[in-house]
């Protein structure tokens, strides 16, 4: 076995360097060793980073064959065991059939108009010429939109107890000694809840008691006329005709909830960002959304190019998950000139390829046309991963990113209160902007006319 360099540095404090800025880290190890190196920053294991699209084509169209795809034990504490993050080979094909109907066709474009309302709703209690955070801002939406879409809560009682509970458990990983603590198991001790990990622990009990609990409610008094994902999960079978056990419906929707609510909501937040940093691209969006006129149906919405090509460059230029799932090479092989015994990890490296010079010349900079003038194949633009492990959820993301940010934009005049650049940080796994992206509301166009 052969490996490519990497870092020198002992794994420790590489793991470290990692956790508190992983874009630094992986722009000084990407210059320095290129397109694969090794840098063992999650596990204790040969890790290699690669960020080059023919390797990413032979690792993602060879698993199973070459390649595993090994359960995500960063992510299975805060899931649990029978997550599609966490399960692997025949057991995670099964979960994955199971809740992949919801999130594709039909299914998924009747929940366009629920989305737009509740933007609405959202946008109309913003108060003019005062800042909020946009990030909170849409990640509200986008905790309503799982709510609805998801559990089919709209209000009541556990509507709110969960969005608080929810909301609160996502809200420690914006703390850095709470997050890094998803990077050392060893650190994970449930010394009571005014521990770090007996902290995140007793906000996930408080999560689950609701969601187990909604569960079981939904089992007692199952209505299969009802659309939400819950209600299409519980209904779902498998060839046995197995339908999924209480402790699989739980742990799938906390898949959901962290891999649907957090990453959406940051990269809405991005998007509004760039289209209101950049000059130019808000006008361009709005002359675009103009041309379907005051009523616009949502999926007349999600087809313009424009607005699509926005949404993307955002996803490129600072993707929400900066790393694949991880794949173990099952058997020995070569990839990119380097032999590579059974056992070793690799990490398609999400944010290294999208600023590969050759492939997006002038990558730091936001230029929605380049998804205009050509189209790129799955190696290249990746921000939802690939292979066997790429997010289920990607379709309901990208649908709902759009009408989002068209909504916004249709329905009041934006302007960024903060001047300087809005850089990425740690949220848990995730990178979302530091400052949550600062914005004033000039004014509300009630009539939802084009501004």
């Amino acid at each position: 076995m052969n490996l490519p360099d990497g870092p020198k540095a002992p794994r420790w404090l590489q793991k470290i360097q990692y956790t508190a800025d992983p874009l630094g880290f992986m722009d000084a190890a990407g210059q320095r060793y290129g397109d694969i190196f090794n840098a063992p920053v999650i596990g204790n294991t040969d890790t290699l980073l690669v960020s080059h699209p023919q390797a990413l084509q032979q690792i993602f169209s060879n698993d199973t064959k070459q390649f595993t795809a090994p359960s995500n034990q960063l992510l299975q504490p805060l899931v649990g065991n029978h997550s599609m993050f966490v399960l692997e080979g025949d057991r995670h094909r099964r979960e994955r059939k199971l809740v992949m109907p919801p999130f594709h066709g039909d299914r998924m474009r009747s929940y366009g108009q629920t989305i737009i309302d509740l933007t609405e709703k959202a946008v109309d209690r913003l108060v003019p010429n005062q800042v909020f955070i946009a990030r909170n801002t849409v990640q509200d939406i986008s905790m309503e939109v799982i709510l609805q879409v998801v559990f089919g809560l709209a209000e009541g009682e556990r509507f709110y107890q969960l969005k608080q509970r929810i909301t609160a458990f996502m809200d420690v990983f914006q703390v850095p000694l709470l997050a890094g603590v998803l990077f050392f198991p060893a650190l994970q001790k449930d010394f009571g809840s005014r521990s770090p990990w007996g902290y995140i622990r007793h906000l996930q009990r408080q999560v689950d008691e609701l969601l187990y609990a909604e569960i079981r409610d939904r089992q007692t008094y199952h209505d299969p006329s009802r659309t939400d994902i819950l209600s299409l999960l519980l209904s779902a079978q498998d060839e046995a005709g197995e339908k999924m056990t209480e402790v699989e419906l739980h742990d799938e929707l906390m898949t959901l909830l962290l891999a649907g609510h957090e990453t959406t909501a940051t990269a809405i937040a991005w998007a509004l960002y760039w289209v209101h940093r950049v000059p130019g691209i808000r006008d361009t969006a709005l002359k675009e959304l103009e041309t379907l006129g005051q009523e616009p149906d949502p999926a007349s919405i999600v087809r313009l190019p424009y607005l699509t090509a926005v949404c993307y460059e955002a996803l490129r230029i600072y993707p929400v998950a900066v790393l694949t799932v991880p794949r173990a090479v099952k058997e020995p092989v070569e990839l990119m000139g380097y032999s590579l015994a059974a056992g070793v990890r690799l990490y398609g490296c999400i944010y290294l390829t999208h600023h590969r010079e050759d492939i997006y010349p002038d990558s730091r900079q936001f230029k929605p046309e380049r998804f205009l003038k050509r189209q790129f194949s799955p190696y290249e633009f990746l921000p939802f991963g690939g292979g066997v492990r790429r997010c289920i959820g990607e379709a309901l993301a990208l649908f709902e990113m759009k009408l989002v940010v068209a909504t916004i934009l249709r329905r009041c005049d934006l302007y960024l209160a903060d001047p300087q650049p809005e850089r990425p940080k740690r949220r848990g796994v995730t990178m979302a902007p530091e400052r949550g992206v600062q914005m004033v509301m000039r004014s509300r166009h009630m009539d939802k006319a084009i501004c």
